[in-house]
């Protein structure tokens, strides 16, 4: 006897995903499963072997996609075995209906191997909870652990909206202190360790990829200091600066600068939800960028947890206290310690590179380098490490400001551009007057923050 498949978009049951029948049999069966199943719509039907096989993937697809049905099994183990026992006798009713049919006994090899990977994986879940917990707890507080539905749910994706798979833990430690420590702790625990600040950034850098990544959260590294004069490596003046934690929101320091008559330089626009850390980590800009560059350029030093657990405290030598581009050789000192913080790694090292070479010309808004000559932390979207703070250099507004609003009616754009490149050359070449910001208004954008 075949499994027969009614010819519908979505035959498989409770898939409220936006997932088709296809990817989701790829994902439980294989794609020799989906294959087969293609195999069988030819064939002669009858509907209930084919009916029953569905309703196994439709419920092992509703819980493994559903982070608080999870756990609602792992906390119940008499109702997960009922469950699996309710799975197992549907496959063995397509058995005693198979008829010998040989591809139906494949199919249902694939299907039985799933439901044994679903009954293990709350067996090997419920393990590495237990381990993580008793790891994480010797670092941070237990409150700060959080296998709940609601905060893996809320950390599975960023502003992409992406979601690729919700997270195995998301913890949310008290200081920076404790970073360190717990990289190393999911690192002994086999977890793909994801930093997250505010959730606002457009490249997925904060999406779970896999289902054993534990989401660290630096919100609450919120300390924010006081705005401190200081003579800076290689710099004649004193200097206006501010240390930040990685959680503090990005405008908190610009109103702090501004307390003082002084400007903080990175402003992206989600400025009233985006943090420090993710700043570093993405290299943020902002329309203050065309006078003194994206994040990079006025940072001073940051201090990041390295992908093994150890610490780097990355300082600029020689700031020009402008655009990094300008300046000729632009050299940085990185000193490394051991967990502890304290203790020194070796000699610190020095990283130099032209400063032409960290940007394409233009307005100083380029970020495509990812790579940055080697330099750590910074644009690398947490891909080689946890910013845990930084401190950042502040400047001071000139003395009298003009905002000029520019409407351009033509539909070609091109007209539009090439107006505004030969201002910025007139304003450039003109003297006593300073191009200090730059933002492009369309419809588009004028919807998206109202």
């Amino acid at each position: 006897m075949e499994i027969s498949f009614p010819k519908k978009i979505r035959e498989i049951p409770y898939n409220y995903t936006s997932f088709s029948d296809r990817e989701i049999a790829i994902r439980l069966l294989g794609k020799a499963g989906w294959n087969l199943i293609e195999q069988l719509r030819s064939e002669r039907r009858t509907g209930r072997s084919a009916q029953m096989l569905l309703e196994v993937l439709g419920d092992i697809w509703v819980v493994r996609r559903n982070p608080y049905l999870e756990n609602d099994l792992l906390d119940n183990k008499k109702r997960r075995m009922a469950l699996v026992s309710a799975m197992t006798h549907r496959l063995q009713q397509i058995r005693n209906r198979a008829e010998n049919n040989q591809k139906v006994l494949d199919l249902l090899e694939l299907a039985e191997g799933s439901v044994k990977k679903f009954s293990d994986w709350f067996v090997n879940t419920a393990s590495l909870r237990n381990r993580a917990l008793k790891s994480f707890r010797r670092i941070t507080r237990s409150d700060n652990i959080d296998f709940g539905g609601l905060a893996r749910v809320s950390h599975a994706t960023d502003a992409t909206d992406w979601r690729v798979a919700y997270p195995f833990v998301v913890i949310s430690p008290d200081t920076e202190d404790e970073i360190a420590a717990l990289v190393k702790a999911c690192i002994k625990l086999g977890l793909t360790i994801i930093p997250r600040g505010g959730g606002t950034g457009y490249t997925g850098g904060a999406v779970p990829l896999n289902e054993t990544s534990a989401v660290i959260n630096l919100e609450k590294l919120e300390s924010l200091g006081e705005i401190i004069y200081q003579n800076l490596p290689g710099v004649d003046e004193k200097v206006p600066t501010i240390h930040a934690g990685a959680g503090v929101i990005t405008r908190r320091v610009s109103d702090q600068a501004a307390k003082k008559g002084l400007v903080f330089a990175v402003d992206p626009t989600s400025q009233d939800a985006s943090t420090i850390g993710g700043n570093i980590a993405m290299n943020a800009g902002g329309k203050k960028a065309v006078l003194w560059g994206t994040t990079l350029d006025n940072l001073y030093s940051w201090k990041m947890v390295t992908p093994d657990g150890d610490w780097l405290v990355v300082e600029r030598q020689n700031h020009n206290l402008g655009k990094i581009h300008d300046q000729e050789t632009v050299t940085f000192k990185l000193t490394r310690f051991e967990t502890d913080g304290k203790t020194r790694k070796g000699e610190p090292e020095i990283l130099s590179m032209p400063g032409q070479s960290l940007r394409k010309e233009g307005l100083g808004k380029d970020v495509t380098d990812k790579f940055l000559s080697g330099l750590p932390g910074i644009q690398k979207e947490g891909c080689d490490g946890l910013i845990t703070s930084g401190v950042f250099v502040l400047h001071k507004m000139p003395e009298f400001t003009r905002t000029v609003c520019l409407e351009f009616y033509s539909p070609d754009l091109g007209r539009s551009v090439s107006s505004i490149v030969d201002i910025v050359k007139t304003l450039n070449t003109t003297e006593g007057v300073l191009l200090a910001g730059l933002e492009h208004l369309d419809s588009r954008y004028l919807k998206a923050i109202r």
